[in-house]
């Protein structure tokens, strides 16, 4: 179960952007006393799969267009005109293309309907547990939810690495489980971003932080 759950949290594309710190009133020696960090995490419903989502579904309908005027003679876009295309190859290369891009822009706006990856980190000290909650693929992993009490975690891990594929990511470390991401993988944050994350995260939970 923990190595399907860290799976799923791997491959939605997730990236925790903002943290919340409840506080549960001043202590008896006048310090203010926090009990739960919140931390939401943004899916698939980022900007940037917006953007590429229009994009695609723009440009793909205009060559599927372009592609059936070219077999019907009939003139269906209004910038060009391409009935003069002779539709075996172009027109059919065309249709071809339109087709494949209306479908990968039908999956990622489903993606963004769904809000594949999104969901919360949620760290309660005064009930002693944690919360990893993620957003699935309909079906039966639909919520995917880990929960956990907070003396099994035994370190927050920074993975950095540099070059053509670089990869930011935190990861929560529990004791009989296996790493669990935290980050999105595949997106990664700045570097004083992630450090900064990691090192709020180790000092709320009071265990070390690796990876730096």
């Amino acid at each position: 179960m923990a190595d399907s759950n860290r799976e799923a949290l791997t491959g939605q594309g997730s990236s925790m952007t903002a943290s919340t710190t409840i506080n549960k009133g001043d202590s008896p020696n006048g310090d203010r006393s926090s009990s739960v960090l919140h931390q939401k995490v943004i899916g698939s419903r980022r900007l940037s799969n917006y953007w590429w989502a229009t994009v695609l579904t723009l440009g793909a309908t205009g060559f599927l267009l372009a592609g059936i005027s070219s077999y019907l003679k009939i003139n269906l876009l209004l910038v060009t005109d391409p009935t003069e295309l002779v539709f075996v190859p172009q027109g059919l290369v065309m249709g071809l293309y339109g087709t494949a891009g209306v479908l990968l822009a039908l999956y990622l706006w489903l993606m963004i309907l769904w809000d594949v990856g999104g969901g919360y980190n949620e760290f309660n000290q005064e009930t002693g547990s944690l919360k990893i909650f993620r957003w699935g693929f309909p079906g039966k992993n639909r919520r995917i939810e880990i929960d956990a009490p907070i003396r099994d975690v035994q370190a927050v891990r920074l993975e950095i690495k540099e070059g053509l594929n670089p990869k930011r990511a935190v990861y929560l470390r529990i004791k009989g489980r296996r790493d669990i991401p935290l980050t999105r993988v595949g997106q990664p944050l700045s570097l004083t971003e992630i450090e900064t994350k990691g090192a709020e995260l180790a000092r709320f939970l009071q265990v070390s932080l690796e990876g730096l």
